[in-house]
């Protein structure tokens, strides 16, 4: 059925079901149980981690590993996320990767993307999982052919409702037996750790095409926001997600916060994942730097100001040279990687090779500042 349709299609009981009711007990259930009883640090613990084990099993393991193939994990870790990502009862892997691939490719098509956030917040944060938008693709698995392969996948996908049963059953039971403590790890555990990890994953779809700033792409809704980061282990960085969409990280500054990029990073070096996908530097760059030159001359189009025509061409040929001194310090910045790699080149050439990477490198630099000295007068 078309998704823009007069009539609405027709409502998925037990998805409507599962969000309401957990939600009510996680609001009315949690603040009148720790008001007249009480939550022992133990169980807020647990509760804490639960969030945190589910949360990264969807974007370490359902996103960046499965969706986007970041990087490559060994099998103990791609079976622990594949039982976070039950646990946290946002469908199959092989479920939610082919939804996230189409919604990459028809990203903002109210036709084609599955919670395009063009049709609202509503929509794309839960309302697109409340009816039968789209039931001829619901089982249509052809753009995951290659997971299909993957055996912890597939094993998933088809004990999917018990493993999601035992887990957000099982889980909080077991710990509220061993601890004492059974009913506040049912509520914290078991529903307010739901809830949390349900809303702040549907907050990557919602918020994050709404709220923040596009620095690499302005070509569909995906926005940076430090914020939703915050509450989504990194993914709130979703501007550059979409720019570079095979990168494992999301945050490419040290100081940006991305708790998924970390922990890929550490599985890595302990060696349970490899073949970690980064976007070259130099791309990265070109790109901030043509989204600057094309918003500064569409804002300079829409003035009247003396000397216009003047200011768009200085703008492109800073441009050009901006280009020029990048490509230039990037083919010296490889160069000067490969000539330190080789033992048989002699000292001497490697220090002119030194001495011409660390000119070409002051002179991008350089070129750097002006560009944005140029970009910062006409904004």
């Amino acid at each position: 059925m078309n998704p823009s349709a007069s009539k609405k299609p027709g409502l998925i009981w037990l998805n409507v079901l599962v969000f309401t009711s957990t939600f009510a007990i996680a609001a009315i259930g949690v603040p009148l149980y720790a008001y007249f009883v009480g939550f022992e640090l133990s169980t807020i613990i647990a509760a804490i981690l639960a969030i945190g084990f589910c949360g990264l099993s969807i974007t370490a393991g359902y996103h960046r590993l499965w969706s986007h193939k970041a990087y490559e994990a060994n099998v103990v870790v791609r079976f622990l996320f594949a039982i976070g990502g039950a646990f946290a009862l946002q469908n199959s892997i092989l479920h939610w990767s082919s939804d996230h691939r189409t919604h990459h490719r028809f990203v903002d098509d109210n036709e084609k993307d599955p919670y395009s956030a063009n049709r609202g917040f509503w929509y794309s944060h839960i309302g697109w999982m409340l009816r039968e938008y789209y039931p001829q693709d619901y089982n249509d698995y052809h753009n995951v052919r290659d997971l299909k392969r993957d055996k912890i996948v597939m094993w998933q996908h088809n004990n999917y409702l018990l493993l999601a049963l035992l887990t957000n059953f099982g889980i909080p039971v077991v710990f509220g037996l061993i601890t004492g403590q059974f009913w506040a790890s049912i509520l914290l555990v078991g529903f307010l750790r739901l809830v949390v990890s349900h809303h702040v994953t549907f907050l990557i779809n919602s918020l994050a095409h709404m709220w923040g700033t596009q620095p690499y792409n302005d070509q569909n809704t995906a926005k940076d926001n430090p914020i939703v980061a915050l509450l989504t282990y990194g993914e709130g960085y979703h501007n550059y997600h979409h720019a570079f969409a095979f990168d494992y990280r999301n945050a490419i500054k040290w100081w940006q916060f991305d708790p998924t990029k970390w922990l890929i990073k550490s599985l890595s070096l302990v060696g349970l994942a490899k073949n970690l996908r980064k976007t070259p530097e130099e791309r990265i760059n070109k790109a901030i730097a043509k989204l600057q030159r094309n918003k500064t001359c569409e804002k300079l189009n829409t003035l009247s100001i003396p000397n216009k025509e003047e200011a768009l061409l200085l703008i492109h040929q800073e441009y050009d040279e901006l280009l020029h001194a990048m490509n230039t310090f990037y083919e010296a910045k490889k160069e000067w990687l490969e000539v330190t790699k080789d033992k048989l080149i002699d000292n001497v050439e490697k220090s002119q090779q030194a001495k011409r990477y660390r000119e070409l490198k002051q002179s991008w630099t350089e070129q750097q500042k002006h560009w944005q000295l140029l970009i910062h007068q006409y904004a």
